[in-house]
């Protein structure tokens, strides 16, 4: 692996929406590399709540203050996308034991996919171990406060998502 490669990191995801564990997680492994890219990937499997567009503008908003950091949605195979844009790491967040299974079979199978790139695996901060997009979007959705589990920004657009579901 090239030294320029291993300056750049993409943090794949749906981010449906982005979190505040999400942006913790950006926060603290932006230091650690020249740039970073926040792949944001269509995933029309999963069904998302939010159209492509709007996550990758709601990440971008939640990540401006780092000047290293860039956001760009993605609908390919996230292999093809790390190699399109020059990656060597794949940061990956673990919140739980749980999540260990899953998350060590995708860096396996990344691991025979894209040999040239390691998997750097963070845990985010105890605070914000217990967020997950898919509780977020289900407690906005049944009219819940989730003003501590994302940026301002994204709590007004899912606010503004399901009324306007709600009224068409």
């Amino acid at each position: 692996m090239t030294a320029a490669r291993q300056r750049i990191a993409v943090y794949p995801g749906t981010f449906d929406p982005i979190t505040n564990g999400h942006v913790d997680l950006v926060d603290r492994a932006a230091p650690l590399f020249e740039r970073m890219i926040i792949g944001v990937a269509e995933s029309p499997g999963k069904g998302p709540a939010l159209p492509l567009e709007l996550r990758v503008e709601l990440a971008s908003k939640a990540v401006a203050h780092h000047a290293n950091v860039e956001v760009r949605g993605f609908n390919c195979l996230l292999a093809h996308f790390v190699a399109e844009v020059g990656g060597g790491v794949l940061l990956r967040g673990l919140r739980a034991v749980s999540d260990f299974e899953y998350e060590f079979q995708l860096a396996s199978m990344n691991r025979h996919l894209i040999p040239e790139v390691e998997t750097l695996f963070l845990t985010p901060a105890e605070q914000y171990g217990f967020i997950s997009s898919s509780l977020v979007r289900e407690i906005s959705r049944l009219g819940g406060d989730v003003s501590g589990f994302v940026p301002p920004a994204v709590d007004a657009a899912l606010q503004a998502q399901w009324q306007q579901r709600t009224t068409s």
